[in-house]
């Protein structure tokens, strides 16, 4: 029996770096390994890292970071194609709002901004989650996907790219939640907000995905007229991408 791969790679310069295989998908086929992987950002990787990523044969990166959140860390590894699908991030300046309208900041506040965001990528950035899919079916694997922590917005691209191989609703929940196991969180991120905030922004939490969803039921009525209409993936794309990254 073939051994199976480590789903977790222990960078030093990026937490978070996981592979997307071997999930059972459409008709209990297995997600390829070693085709799809998450990351938080790749501004910070060492030498050791990026030869690591050489090895893994990684030929593109999907960055749903914003304007600035890029310019703070730029990827620039030799090899490896960026492709910036920009989702401006929006909840420390809503918090930063709250709070200066006068209000104690709280994590109920934190729980209702991060899930207005969750909504936001639904409600006002599908475009860029239906751009990410036109690259998928596209031969641009090995291929890492990441945003800056690579947790909410890269949790629901992933979390869309799951459902649409044939991933079990609890097996999605699951490696979304593998983000409070693996991701590194920055003590001096958002440092003007109160530490019980910084936690639930350093965490993801199974209500925020919930969001995206009923966002998703709210604006397309289901999943299907999403991933059709709002995404563009019809039975002939659905079939493109299981069958190049699905096990045969």
């Amino acid at each position: 029996m073939s051994e199976i791969p480590v789903r977790h790679l222990n960078l030093a310069g990026a937490s978070n770096f996981r592979d997307l295989g071997g999930y059972p998908g459409k008709d209990g086929r297995l997600v390829r390994w070693r085709q799809i992987f998450r990351s938080n950002h790749l501004g910070h990787l060492t030498e050791d890292d990026a030869a690591v990523l050489r090895t893994l044969g990684v030929r593109s990166a999907f960055d749903f970071r914003g304007k600035d959140e890029r310019a703070e860390a730029l990827c620039g590894l030799a090899g490896i194609e960026v492709h910036s699908l920009p989702v401006e991030p929006t909840v420390v300046a809503a918090l930063r709002a709250i709070r200066d309208s006068g209000k104690t900041l709280s994590r109920e506040h934190a729980f209702d901004v991060m899930r207005d965001s969750y909504r936001s990528y639904v409600q006002q950035n599908t475009p860029r989650f239906r751009a990410l899919f036109g690259h998928l079916l596209e031969d641009r694997a090995p291929l890492v996907i990441h945003c800056t922590a690579g947790k909410d917005r890269t949790g629901f691209a992933c979390a869309l790219i799951l459902h649409t191989l044939g991933v079990a609703d609890e097996v999605i929940a699951e490696d979304y939640l593998l983000t409070n196991q693996f991701y590194r969180r920055d003590p001096s991120a958002s440092s003007d907000l109160p530490d019980e905030v910084r936690q639930v922004l350093g965490s993801v939490q199974p209500p925020f995905l919930a969001a995206a969803f009923e966002a998703i039921s709210a604006d397309y009525g289901n999943l299907e007229n999403y991933l059709a209409s709002g995404l563009g993936l019809g039975a002939a794309e659905r079939k493109a991408l299981h069958e190049r990254y699905l096990e045969a």
